[in-house]
């Protein structure tokens, strides 16, 4: 899907589309070659009104009665009820569109999720097509230019439109809030980076993201969202069409 009609369908059906990222132990830790990353928390956000579903390791824990002495011992039992209150949410809701960070493939993403509720569950999960799945820094490099914000992008792009939202950990962070079994911390980091995709989607909407370029589609959309384009309706029926077009095109230099 073309970036042009994402913003677009987001402005004309926002209910659709839900923004979702997670957070793991180490993807490339000591056990790396042992066993797939577990999953210790799933965040999902509806666009249109921001309520957000969580799903995280240490409140599972507490609801299966574990004390947090006993998570590490069950960590199986653990995540599987996790990932399983998540694909129960996600179930009647794969036609919908799924927002995401470069959530691509078993290495981090939508197949990691799925391959983890398959060792744990020992069931087929439900999936989310790939067809719904819009990852949102795709998204942002076809609108604004493949140079919208520096590498790492997620955090360059943080620090263009103001400070780093508070609770936001770097992969690393996460890493050793792992080893040191504090899964608040880390789902309050999923949390944060879910709030900081939505500022993103909803400034890109309203033309006031702030990127290190812009391209030239970008600030006709911004222009023709703006007062601008009242201003060139105007200008239009004074003095014609042709000076009309003259005029936008040196404002959009």
């Amino acid at each position: 899907m073309k970036a042009g009609s994402v913003f677009s369908k987001i402005k004309k059906s926002p209910k659709y589309f839900y923004i979702i990222h997670y957070s793991s132990e180490s993807l490339f830790g000591e056990e790396k070659n042992v066993k797939s990353p577990r999953i210790t928390s799933v965040a999902v956000m509806q666009f249109e009104t921001r309520q957000t579903k969580s799903f995280s390791l240490h409140a599972v824990a507490e609801e299966l009665g574990f004390t947090p002495d006993q998570v590490e011992e069950n960590y199986d039992a653990i995540e599987r009820e996790l990932l399983t209150q998540f694909f129960n949410f996600a179930r009647d809701r794969r036609s919908h569109y799924w927002l995401h960070w470069n959530m691509r493939n078993q290495v981090f993403g939508f197949e990691h999720l799925e391959h983890r509720y398959r060792v744990t569950a020992q069931e087929e999960p439900p999936e989310i097509p790939v067809e719904q799945r819009i990852n949102i820094s795709d998204v942002l490099n076809e609108y604004y230019g493949d140079q919208y914000a520096d590498d790492p992008k997620m955090l360059s792009l943080m620090k263009l439109n103001g400070d780093q939202p508070q609770g936001w950990l770097t992969g690393g962070e996460e890493a050793e809030c792992f080893k040191n079994k504090d899964f608040i911390r880390m789902h309050a980091s999923t949390l944060a980076k879910v709030n900081f995709f939505y500022s993103v989607i909803r400034k890109a909407l309203q033309g006031k993201l702030k990127t290190k370029g812009r391209s030239l589609g970008a600030r006709a959309d911004t222009l023709l969202e703006s007062r601008s384009a009242r201003m060139f309706t105007l200008v239009s029926a004074i003095i014609g069409i042709p000076s009309a077009i003259a005029w936008i095109i040196s404002a959009l230099r």
